[in-house]
């Protein structure tokens, strides 16, 4: 047996033909000494400070999604009016000055229609006010004379001012009139930060692409100038055709408010419009509501022709009315459309399902440009049709059958017989 040192290691003997074999290196990659490998405090060194970046990126992109979801509606807010802004522009126009002329007017537009639109809201409610009294008494007056009872309104009016709900009630407003208005601050200040990005982004939309062009390739600068071109073709699109549907469906609107005598019809116009075109899918019913209560007020059948109209127009507009206004803007298939609002509200909530058609439009005529399409086959199963092999189709396996049924052969059988007779 070979002879051990004191570290209890083989000692090394020589071998016949007098070299001494080869060291093996220890197990686990440890020095000499048994000491940790160099690469291993690296290793955990670095692993720690990726960590420590994720977790960084993860709180930044946390604490930034507000400001992040704002500079999105900006970009396509400046994409939808880029056309605007590029049609001033070359007709000699400086481009920050037609940016300034376009956000103007969109501004005093809004403006204009949530001015009106509030003051035909606060006087239906001052409306509703002075006249709750009339309709409570009446109200009383029904429930005497058919329950056979002796309620006052001095009595109710009491007890309601007694009752521990409303002194909750008015103690929890209370404390909400701050968060209200907090909230309404924060709104504030998100209108002028979108407002803000989009007059950058529409008058600086040349030197944005130029500075992003500038750090890609030739072949990358011509596809993102593509891609560009596309969103701006396709989010205008969308915007201005939906402006137009929604002056038409307003001046529908208004010619039957104002034959019904409903008070307030150009301002509900205007609403039904706007409400109708730029909230997907249900915004027809929901823009039709306050026009059916204001002619509710008046004659409860004038809020029944209001609904029939309603309905029939929103036939009109989905068959005849939009298919000829998009078709060269935004031709996307219902469903799709559908389905990305309902995604898009998912993600982004209202924000999503506002940008949500314009975004889908755009990513379908990008991939349209590079998607190899060939020639369909003319084949019937293309339109719906099934195809049938002779011997295969339906009406002829059940002749067939029929054929081979037991009774049929005895009846072909007597029939040959009495021939050959």
């Amino acid at each position: 047996m070979a002879s051990t040192d004191e570290t209890g290691q083989a000692a090394q003997q020589p071998s016949a033909s007098g070299t001494t074999p080869p060291v093996r290196p220890p197990v686990g990659g440890a020095g000499a000494n048994g000491r940790m490998p160099r690469w291993l405090p690296r290793a955990m060194v670095l692993a720690l400070t990726l960590v420590a970046v994720f977790q960084l990126g993860s709180w930044a992109f946390h604490e930034l999604t507000g400001l992040l979801i704002n500079i999105l509606i900006a970009f396509f807010l400046a994409l939808a009016i880029e056309p605007a802004v590029s049609w001033m522009a070359s007709r000699g126009m400086r481009r920050g000055l037609a940016a300034f002329v376009v956000f103007i007017g969109v501004m005093v537009v809004s403006a204009g229609f949530v001015t009106l639109l509030g003051s035909v809201l606060a006087d239906q409610i001052i409306k509703l006010i002075e006249g709750f009294p009339a309709y409570l008494d009446s109200v009383i007056n029904w429930i005497n004379t058919h329950f056979k009872t002796d309620l006052k309104r001095v009595d109710i009016q009491e007890g309601l001012l007694r009752s521990d709900w409303l002194r909750n009630y008015v103690q929890n407003s209370a404390t909400g009139v701050l968060d209200v208005s907090a909230q309404v601050i924060g709104g504030l200040f998100q209108l002028l930060t979108i407002a803000l990005f989009s007059f950058y982004f529409a008058a600086d939309g040349p030197r944005l692409r130029r500075a992003i062009c500038s750090v890609l390739p030739p072949a990358r600068q011509a596809e993102v100038l593509r891609a560009w071109e596309i969103a701006v073709n396709k989010t205008g699109g969308y915007i201005y055709s939906r402006g137009l549907m929604a002056m038409i469906s307003g001046v529908a609107h208004f010619v039957l408010l104002q034959a019904l005598d409903v008070p307030y019809a150009p301002v509900l116009a205007v609403w039904v419009g706007l409400v109708s075109q730029f909230i997907p899918t249900i915004g027809t019913y929901l823009a039709g509501a306050l026009p059916m209560l204001i002619a509710f007020t008046v004659d409860p059948w004038y809020a029944l022709w209001v609904l029939v109209f309603v309905v029939i127009y929103q036939q009109f507009e989905n068959y005849v009315l939009q298919p000829k206004l998009t078709s060269k803007t935004v031709d996307i298939h219902p469903a799709v459309a559908f389905g990305s609002v309902i995604a898009g509200t998912a993600l982004l909530g209202a924000v999503g399902a506002l940008i949500a058609i314009p975004a889908i439009a755009t990513l379908q005529a990008f991939l349209g440009a590079y998607v190899r399409r060939y020639d369909v086959t003319d084949d019937p199963r293309v339109h719906g049709h099934r195809r049938l092999v002779d011997g295969s189709g339906l009406l002829t396996r059940a002749r067939g059958l029929w054929a081979r049924r037991p009774g049929a052969e005895r009846a072909g059988d007597a029939g040959s017989g009495e021939s050959s007779s």
